[in-house]
C-alpha cells in the first residue's frame, strides 16, 4: 500500500486500500486510484528478503528508503548499469536495452569495459546483424568515448550521484584523480553534497574494484578530466542557483536543468538560503518544499520557469 495525504484527499483513498501505482516522469511513483476490479487475483506486496536473481540477502541502509542487493556480481546490478550507460549517460545511438540484454545473455558484454571491447566480428555472428548495422553500432560505441567527464561520472552508477551531482563533482574536482584521493570532508565542500552522500561517494572511490574499473575505462579512451563543456556557462542567470522538484510537463528535470545552466545558473539537489528559487512541478518533494518555505526561498512554477528561460 502506497499513498500520501494529497493522494488520499484527491482520489478518495482510504488508509489500507489497495491502489494502482504507475511510474510518473522519471522515477516518481504516482497513485492512479483504487485498485477496484483489478484487485481480483492480486497479491499484497511484501519486500523480498533475498534478491530474486542472485539470492543475496537484501539490505536497507540506515536513513535510506531503498532496499538494495549488496552483491556486486548480481546480474541485475551489472545489467542495469549497462542500460543506464547506453541510454542515459552516454546515450549511444543504435544501442538500447534490448541489444544490451541480448549481449548480456550471450556473455559478450558483462561490464562497461566489455562494451568498449566489443568487435564488429562478434556482432556479425549474431542473427539480424549485417555489415552496415554492425559497423553503425561499433561506430556509435566508439564515438561515445568523447562524452564529457560529468556524464562518465553519472554513468558509473555511484550511489546517490545523479546528473546534477555528477556535474557538480566534475566542476569542483576537475579530474577523477582528485576524486580518487578526496576525503569525505573534501567531497562535502562540493555544491549540494552533505555528510551522508559524501561518505558514500568517498567509499565508492576508495573501493579497489571501482578503481580498477576507472583504470580500464581510462585505458580504453574515456574522458576522466573536465573540459570546457563541464565548466559553468556565462549568461543572464549567472550567480543564481535553482533546485528542481516534482514532474514538469514541458521538460524532464534534466532538460530543465540543462536550460538553466545554459543561461549561467547553477542547479543543485538541495535547498539552502543561497538558493534563488525552487522550481516546483507536480508531486514535489515534501522535504524540499518545506525547506524552501522555512528559509524563504521563492517557489517557481513551470510557467514562471518558461518565462525565465525565454527572457
Amino acid at each position: 500500500t502506497l499513498h500520501n495525504e494529497e493522494d488520499i484527499n484527491r482520489k478518495n483513498i482510504r488508509e489500507g486500500d489497495d491502489v494502482i501505482v504507475q511510474r510518473a516522469g522519471d522515477v516518481i511513483p504516482q497513485i492512479v486510484g483504487p485498485a477496484g476490479r483489478h484487485r481480483r487475483g492480486t497479491k499484497r506486496f511484501r519486500m523480498p528478503t533475498h534478491c530474486p536473481l542472485c539470492g543475496a540477502k537484501i539490505v536497507k541502509p540506515e536513513g535510506e528508503a531503498m532496499h538494495r542487493c549488496p552483491n556486486r556480481a548480481c546480474p541485475s546490478r551489472g545489467l542495469e548499469t549497462l542500460n543506464n550507460w547506453v541510454m542515459a549517460a552516454a546515450d549511444i545511438e543504435g544501442v538500447g536495452e534490448q541489444l544490451v540484454r541480448r549481449l548480456w545473455d550471450l556473455g559478450l558484454v558483462r561490464s562497461l569495459p566489455d562494451l568498449y571491447r566489443l568487435t564488429k566480428g562478434q556482432l556479425l555472428e549474431l542473427d539480424g546483424f549485417q555489415e552496415k548495422s554492425a559497423t553503425n553500432v561499433i561506430t556509435s560505441i566508439e564515438a561515445s568515448k568523447a562524452i564529457p567527464f560529468r556524464r562518465v561520472l553519472f554513468g558509473l552508477n555511484i550511489p546517490d550521484v545523479g546528473g546534477v551531482t555528477a556535474q557538480n563533482l566534475a566542476r569542483h574536482f576537475g579530474s577523477v584523480d582528485r576524486l580518487l584521493n578526496a576525503s569525505q570532508e573534501e567531497i562535502m565542500e562540493c555544491e549540494g553534497i552533505g555528510p551522508d552522500r559524501a561518505e558514500s561517494i568517498a567509499e565508492w572511490f576508495s573501493d579497489e574494484d571501482n578503481r580498477r574499473l576507472i583504470d580500464e575505462l581510462r585505458e580504453l579512451g574515456l574522458r576522466f578530466e573536465s573540459g570546457d563543456e563541464d565548466r559553468p556557462a556565462e549568461g543572464p542567470l549567472t550567480g543564481q542557483t535553482y533546485v528542481i522538484t516534482g514532474t514538469l510537463e514541458g521538460w524532464s528535470r534534466e532538460q530543465a536543468a540543462a536550460e538553466l545552466e545554459a543561461r549561467g545558473a547553477k542547479v543543485t539537489n538541495s535547498v539552502s538560503k543561497k538558493t534563488t528559487g525552487l522550481v516546483v512541478g507536480e508531486e514535489p518533494g515534501a522535504s524540499k518544499l518545506s525547506k524552501a518555505q522555512q528559509t524563504g526561498v521563492p517557489l517557481v512554477t513551470e510557467a514562471e520557469l518558461a518565462e525565465l528561460l525565454s527572457g
